[in-house]
């Protein structure tokens, strides 16, 4: 017997993003919006299984890549990571000859090619009580709702 068929079409079929159901079940990304939630799956793209916590990704790279303004996706990196999905790893800088370098990023998600495991710290996100209670007329305190 040969071999089989089904298996040649197979190599080099393409990349692709993996986001698995317990971070898509966590809190913190239900709460989300739309914006970044793109802008992680962005970062995701640029993460090749060895390189954690060295993605590099400026604004304006990651402005382009989604189709939208520069100074749209700020407020993003800034939510991603108070959030805990992403880290920084190394702050944006302008080199020595003057040319700048972009921001370098880091998963929460995945484990440091150092063997350091993954930090997950966007499973310890809780929503604030104001914001649960954002339509309610009668204002409530942390101990009430229990």
């Amino acid at each position: 017997m040969v071999g089989k068929i089904y298996k040649r079409k197979k190599r080099g079929a393409g990349r692709f993003v993996q986001l698995p159901e317990w971070v898509q079940a966590s809190e913190a990304w239900a709460t989300l919006p739309p914006g970044p939630r793109a802008l992680y799956i962005e970062l995701k793209r640029r993460f090749n299984g060895s390189n954690n916590g060295a993605i590099y990704l400026s604004h304006r790279d990651a402005a382009a890549a989604m189709n939208v303004h520069r100074n749209t996706v700020g407020p993003w990196f800034s939510k991603l990571e108070e959030r805990g999905f992403i880290f920084l790893t190394q702050a944006p800088h302008l080199g020595p000859s003057g040319i700048g370098r972009a921001s370098v990023w880091g998963l929460a998600e995945e484990a440091t090619p150092d063997g350091r495991p993954a930090r997950k710290t966007f499973m310890k996100f809780k929503i604030p009580a104001q914001i649960l209670c954002k339509g309610d007329t009668k204002k409530r305190t942390v101990a009430e709702d229990g």
